[in-house]
């Protein structure tokens, strides 16, 4: 029998252990799951962990079991950066071999000039900042002029936040598509990230009306290869936003991992064959980013419980990759995304289960879903679908 259809939950920000290289990014040491799993005394995640989990590292409370339910290893990231974008570029075939740009003293004037001009105001912060921090300091002031604030972070990230009881969401998108498009060559950063919020001075919170505005891929993608083969390909969560849109037939937005949980539900019940492509945001934008093990610890154990209807709805013809884009340890003394290796966990009822080692290049994944939905090979990664047992279209 052949697979029909896959599966592809990315835990964000998920890393499991330092790359080699990691010393070059300033994160040696990091190890998001194992740190997560010491600082909260383990880990009680018990479908992950019959997947061979804590086979990738080591994980307090999660040993790494004799049998697995499924194949699992780990991928090493080719590509320079340790972003979203270049993580999920990578998975689907892209290289990146020169890093996006990132502003350490916030963005020159021949950025920012253009970008006030096209909104009309002036902006406040320009500065490398925590998004939670920043509306806090700067908030107040925002509420009463009505300039927006701009920030940046060790991403490729032009972030503006914006009150929405002083600019309307939608004024605020329309900013950041100026943004996005005054931001070409040498100044194209990953993404363009608006971030709305509410709240009181001394009590701003940021809202689910996040909307990321993505560089568009160089080449085609396995996304654009899988629709050019006649698929089906459904991006749940922020995907449709990291690919600008290009190669996704359907998008489901979401608000939370919750959420995106029960979007991915209904999409299998929608879609029947294709790929199901879900990246599950909270992991990193919520805990990672805001050093906060135990909300992470927290959120994976949900995830893992939850876990249990996706794998009670998958069909013969189905597999699961439960992979990550990068790594955000959150004991880190930074805020900042990690260079880690990420888990690649393969499930399905023709899945064999097998230690698929450490991958040169996440782009091993987006090989083997070629493979196995019959689309065209990728310029990068190798199919190991043989492997574990899988037969090709």
């Amino acid at each position: 029998m052949t697979i029909k259809r896959v599966l592809c939950i990315v835990l964000d920000s998920l890393g499991v252990g330092e790359l080699p290289d990691a010393s070059f990014y300033g994160d040696a040491g990091s190890n998001t799951l194992a740190h997560i799993a010491k600082a909260t005394g383990g880990l009680n995640v018990p479908r992950l962990q019959s997947f061979g989990l804590g086979c990738l590292t080591a994980v307090e409370g999660v040993p790494c079991i004799s049998d697995p339910a499924g194949a699992y290893g780990k991928m090493a990231e080719r590509s320079k950066g340790k972003d979203t974008t270049t993580g999920h570029w990578e998975m689907t075939g892209i290289i990146l071999d020169n890093p996006f740009p990132t502003y350490e003293s916030g963005f020159p004037p021949e950025i920012i000039e253009p970008f006030e001009a096209a909104i009309g105001r002036k902006v406040l912060g320009n500065i490398k900042a925590s998004g939670t921090e920043i509306i806090q300091s700067l908030g107040e002031q925002h509420m009463e002029t009505g300039r927006p604030i701009v920030y940046t972070s060790a991403d490729s990230v032009f972030q503006i936040a914006a009150h929405e009881d002083v600019v309307p969401v939608e004024l605020l998108y329309k900013w950041c598509a100026a943004a996005r498009n005054l931001l070409r060559d040498e100044h194209a950063v990953g993404r363009v990230i608006a971030r709305p919020f509410t709240g009181k001075p001394g009590d701003f919170q940021r809202t689910p009306n996040r909307k990321d505005y993505s560089v568009k891929p160089p080449n085609p993608t396995l996304l654009d290869k899988l629709v050019e083969a006649g698929h089906e390909v459904v991006g749940i969560g922020k995907i449709p936003d990291i690919f600008a849109g290009q190669g996704i037939t359907t998008s489901l937005h979401t608000k939370n991992n919750d959420d995106g949980m029960a979007k991915l539900q209904e999409a299998m019940e929608r879609f029947a064959t294709g790929l199901l492509f879900i990246n599950l945001v909270d992991f990193d934008m919520v805990f990672g980013h805001r050093n906060d093990a135990t909300g992470y610890a927290q959120a994976l154990e949900r995830f893992d419980s939850q876990l249990g209807d996706v794998l009670d709805r998958m069909r013969a013809d189905d597999v699961l990759f439960i992979v990550a884009d990068h790594g955000c340890d959150p004991t880190f003394p930074h805020t900042d995304h990690t260079r880690e290796y990420v888990p690649l966990l393969a499930y399905g009822k023709q899945v064999e289960p097998k230690n698929l080692g450490i991958r040169p290049t996440f782009a091993d994944l987006g090989a083997t879903v070629a493979a196995l939905l019959g689309a065209e090979p990728l310029e990068a990664g190798t199919d190991f679908s043989a492997e574990i047992g899988l037969k090709k279209r």
